[in-house]
């Protein structure tokens, strides 16, 4: 776990918004009107509008720990980012950006990358269960039967769910088929830190035909990732800190959830000890349930799986693997990295350590992981959306053509056209 910084927070009445009125949402309200932080949103905001994408990555500048080996699965997916594994052995990877949702075909020891479905809307989020791909986008959740038996001519999409908010920050969706066969479906602050309605700042979930929906989390700024103890069966969930306070705190959360309804701070407490300084005011962390870990200031930590296989060492077993997708309004930039949290036997957070780093070089990023997922045989997945590719991580002698092994690794990558 990163140690908590000591250095000041700004003050409050230096919070001023620009000159020029911004959209409901922009992750620019609140930013300080010094021009250090002007430059640091300029430096991320070109990140996030992909005015990059790098295809046919070789991964060779990424470092990771020995023994581990690291492949492109499959590229050219603009944008990639949540990942679910169909029963058949398929992928399919959601986007934000640009409204597809992909499956990567494995047939014959080759695969395929297909468009499975475009023109949607902020498609983030997919998960499968039992023939079903499910498929979140920001303002309902629809599904398709049988959808690997009809990859290359799939049909339209089924709405199961519509009740959501429209609102675009924060409004893409991560969604996971949890152990009591339920969907859950987060739903995020409308800004970067404001008071909000009953409908906003929580988990949902619900059956997988959309009905019976209750809150199972409140006070939930931004989570893109979530998981189920194997062994305790509760559900743990990254949850990403406010911006425009300092550039240190607060810090990315990971959180637990031990009964129905718990409510984790946001808008009021900020990594489980620091009062919020404009909606703090009469509310003591106290009231709210702490994390159990803290991830990196700005980190963005995103998808997040536990691992269960028997591939990587025994160390990992029902450990956390998690992916900083990397700050993008911080003058030093943190994360940009796949990490591995283990957790003490009473479920809070032990240690957090590296296991691929190298997307990050000069303070630029060249990569940016997103989610993670770990695939039948025990081997790991890891979405890029910068790069628009998804990386299969093994352990052991490689038995992959074109496998990366070694602490020198490094990704390189071929620049195209967006």
């Amino acid at each position: 776990m990163l140690p908590r910084s000591s250095r000041p927070i700004r003050p409050l009445q230096q919070h001023s918004l620009p000159r020029r009125p911004l959209p409901p949402g922009s992750p620019l309200i609140g930013r300080p009107a010094d021009s250090e932080a002007r430059g640091q949103a300029g430096a991320g905001g070109t990140a996030l509008r992909l005015q990059r994408l790098w295809t046919n990555c070789r991964p060779q500048s990424l470092k990771f720990r020995p023994v581990f080996n690291i492949e492109v699965y499959a590229a050219g997916m603009a944008n990639a980012r949540s990942l679910a594994e169909g029963d058949k052995g398929t992928v399919f990877v959601g986007s934000r950006l640009v409204g597809n949702v992909y499956a990567v075909a494995n047939k014959d020891g080759k695969r395929s990358v297909k468009v499975l479905a475009s023109g949607l809307h902020r498609p983030n989020g997919v998960a499968f269960r039992n023939g079903t791909l499910y498929i979140a986008e920001l303002s309902k959740v629809s599904k398709i039967d049988k959808v690997e038996d009809s990859l290359d001519s799939p049909p339209k999409l089924t709405m199961i769910y519509d009740n959501l908010p429209k609102d675009e920050a924060h409004g893409w969706k991560f969604i996971a088929i949890g152990p009591d066969n339920k969907l859950y479906v987060p739903v995020g602050q409308p800004g970067n830190n404001v008071l909000h309605d009953d409908a906003h700042g929580q988990i949902r979930r619900m059956n997988l035909d959309g009905t019976n929906v209750e809150v199972v989390a409140r006070g939930v700024r931004n989570t893109v990732g979530f998981d189920w103890n194997p062994e305790t069966k509760q559900l743990y969930f990254t949850d990403n800190g406010r911006d425009w306070m300092s550039e240190d705190v607060p810090q990315d959360e990971l959180n637990r959830v031990t009964k129905v309804g718990e409510h984790f701070g946001a808008p009021y407490c900020l990594q489980g000890n620091i009062a919020d300084p404009e909606f703090g005011w009469g509310h003591s962390c106290s009231e709210f349930t702490p994390p159990v870990g803290l991830m990196g200031p700005h980190s963005a930590s995103l998808g997040m799986r536990f691992y269960t296989g028997s591939m990587f060492p025994k160390s990992y077993k029902n450990a956390i693997i998690v992916a900083r997708h990397g700050s993008w309004n911080r003058s030093k930039k943190v994360g940009g990295d796949v990490v591995v949290v283990k957790l003490n036997k009473d479920g809070t957070v032990k240690s957090m350590e590296p296991l691929i780093t190298g997307f990050l070089e000069d303070n630029k990023y060249i990569g940016r992981p997103v989610d993670v997922m770990q695939m039948k045989d025990g081997s790991l997945l890891v979405s890029d959306d910068w790069n628009g590719a998804v990386y299969r991580v093994t352990y052991g002698k490689p038995k992959v053509a074109g496998a990366v092994s070694g602490r020198d690794a490094s990704l390189r990558a071929k620049r195209s056209n967006p």
